[in-house]
């Protein structure tokens, strides 16, 4: 029996990316589940451990980090499925699991989990090639939480286009409110003020914890105030020069920080896209915060503060919608990547998603519950240079109802990601 941890929520929600998990132990020696700290991944790894018989070692435990660490090979004898958690903290253990997995080739062998991104981690020189399989797991999406929206909005939008009806009961202010809420357990579970003290708390057992392990930081300080200068820039390109002149740290150190920040889960960089259309596309990344809640905190905002129409909803929100999309992306049927389109003119799309075919659906992201016809600028730039392969373009809005604006645009509200579309 495997002690499953308590939710702070009072119960455990049901997770989308545990089907995908289990399918990935069906037939495959050794499964990482990789992911932010407290975003659930213990929690699901112990639940799959309770269900298939396994055993669960976590290394946070300092006897079973003495123990991987002085006999890897005795800590990880069994005749079941061994579940490591935080793996990334002996991560010479994964050479040891290499040979085990070699010797005895059976799928399901090992579950891991990993607060870091193994790859980053300068101590591993083998990380498994063709043994692993990865699977991200990020804080709990809008559908977890409100345990709506069974089938991936991104599926829907790529099978059927804009052929798609929702009407939502979400208003501009309960967009704020999930914004600052974000998505870790612990934060949803806690008032407003309270939630505040876990954000602030979050970055920094962050900085002092994990990213002192996957690097030898010299300026925690000026790492501090790089975190709150990212936030600003939610939604926006990532200039590292620019960072520069505010930080005063050199662009290489910026690099390298930007990186680590990723690592570690507490950014991701949303790459430039391109297909030739025109030679005027820029290849800056843009950025955006894993968790809403906490970019908002680094800049002081709780709902009231973001209420108020002077402050910078817009970026905080185009970077929640990323995020959704991106945990949407860990779990959904099409094979699709995200990325962002700008052109040197400022011709640009906030967000496209491009699947393995090369069809392209396009969302803007709009602060405003009134959608208008210049709202589709970038989008109707795309529709014209990609002909068929352009299957949707969709601004998302703090409005109620779906708004065709053209054959294959529309204007449908923001919470349409997390909720069941009819078609």
């Amino acid at each position: 029996m495997v002690n499953i941890p308590k939710s702070p929520l009072g119960q455990l929600l049901p997770r989308r990316a545990a089907a995908t998990v289990e399918a990935a132990l069906a037939d495959t020696r050794v499964v990482l589940v990789n992911g932010a700290r407290q975003c659930g991944k213990s929690t699901l790894a112990a639940q799959l451990a309770d269900k298939y018989n396994g055993v669960m070692r976590s290394l946070d435990a300092p006897a079973w980090r003495e123990s991987a660490t002085a006999d890897p090979n005795q800590f990880l004898l069994s005749n079941q499925m061994l579940v490591i958690d935080e793996v990334q903290r002996v991560p010479d253990l994964l050479l040891s699991i290499k040979h085990e997995v070699d010797s005895n080739p059976r799928p399901g062998a090992f579950l891991l989990t990993g607060s870091a991104r193994l790859m980053g981690l300068r101590e591993v020189s083998d990380a498994l090639p063709g043994r692993m399989e990865t699977i991200e797991l990020w804080p709990l999406s809008q559908g977890e939480i409100d345990q709506t929206g069974q089938r991936s909005f991104i599926d829907v939008l790529f099978s059927h286009g804009t052929q798609l009806h929702f009407t939502s009961v979400d208003t501009r202010h309960s967009y704020i409110e999930r914004l600052v809420r974000g998505g870790f357990p612990e934060a949803v579970a806690r008032a407003d003020r309270r939630r505040t003290v876990f954000h602030n708390s979050y970055v920094a057992d962050l900085v002092n914890r994990d990213v002192m392990q996957v690097a030898q930081i010299e300026r925690s300080v000026q790492l501090r105030q790089l975190i709150r200068l990212i936030a600003a820039r939610s939604g926006q390109l990532l200039v590292p020069a620019h960072l520069s002149k505010e930080t005063g740290l050199p662009v290489t150190t910026i690099r390298r920080y930007l990186v680590l920040l990723e690592e570690v889960f507490l950014i991701k960089r949303i790459p430039a896209w391109s297909r030739n259309l025109t030679q005027r596309a820029i290849t800056t990344e843009k950025v955006a915060f894993v968790d809403s809640g906490i970019a908002a905190s680094q800049l002081g905002y709780n709902t009231d503060g973001l209420t108020k129409q002077s402050n910078p909803l817009g970026g905080l929100l185009e970077g929640f919608v990323a995020m959704e999309l991106a945990r949407q992306l860990s779990w959904c049927e099409t094979p699709a990547v995200l990325y962002h389109y700008r052109t040197k003119d400022q011709t640009e799309v906030d967000l496209i998603l491009e699947d393995s075919r090369g069809r392209v659906v396009a969302i803007d992201v709009k602060a405003s519950s009134t959608p208008r016809a210049e709202d589709f600028r970038g989008i109707a730039h795309l529709e014209s240079r990609l002909g068929n392969d352009f299957i949707a373009g969709i601004v998302l809005y703090t409005g109620t109802d779906t708004v065709p604006f053209g054959a294959r645009r529309r204007a449908m509200p923001i919470s349409a990601i997390w909720n069941d579309l009819t078609t």
